[in-house]
């Protein structure tokens, strides 16, 4: 299958940025509406499925990636010999999920959760990209708020944040009111 020119421009830029790229950045990049991306994008797919391609083009969180093809991730791994790949500890998944179903959050409101200082965890989970900081909030301190990231999805295999599974039992009602309300608030001023 021969490529049309404006899939060949989307590969091209999805190519060169190898981050995930939103759609109003894309379609003005490439000369095409925004309505036309997910059209190129599964012309692309289409093609590089057509000539067992390794690579693939995502959707995540409405952004599109460039990437390679689950069944090659071993040998990518190989190649690049990334500690930034080290499977992830107990207490950082733990941290992970924390953030993931109640972001944007505060290190405090992950240590309030976890009884224990987690600095350091999240520390960790931003060098390794999964966590990204989301702002400050308005109230004493200004502390720094966490959300996850495109690679978060990535990584766990999920288009968007609305594919995780529920947590059985679990009410929002259950946390302190004072971190709620903290959270909220940010999450208003962030908009």
């Amino acid at each position: 299958m021969k490529l049309t020119e404006n899939a060949a421009r989307m590969e091209a830029v999805l190519f060169a940025c190898g981050d995930p790229v939103d759609p109003e950045r894309l379609s003005s990049s490439i000369g095409v509406e925004k309505g036309a991306l997910t059209l190129l994008a599964d012309v692309l797919n289409d093609a590089y499925s057509e000539n067992n391609s390794a690579l693939c083009v995502l959707r995540l969180s409405g952004s599109y990636q460039l990437t390679v093809r689950t069944e090659y991730y071993d040998y990518v791994k190989a190649a690049a010999e990334n500690k930034k790949n080290a499977p992830l500890s107990p207490a950082a998944m733990e941290v992970l999920t924390i953030i993931a179903y109640n972001q944007p959050v505060t290190k405090s409101f992950v240590e309030h959760i976890r009884g224990v200082d987690s600095s350091g965890v999240v520390n960790s989970l931003a060098e390794k990209n999964l966590v990204e900081e989301a702002g400050r909030l308005d109230v004493p301190g200004r502390p720094i708020a966490y959300r996850t990231t495109s690679t978060f999805l990535r990584c766990f295999g999920i288009s968007s944040l609305d594919e995780l599974p529920p947590i059985e039992g679990l009410v929002r009602e259950d946390f302190d009111p004072l971190l709620i309300a903290s959270e909220e608030a940010e999450t208003e001023d962030g908009e």
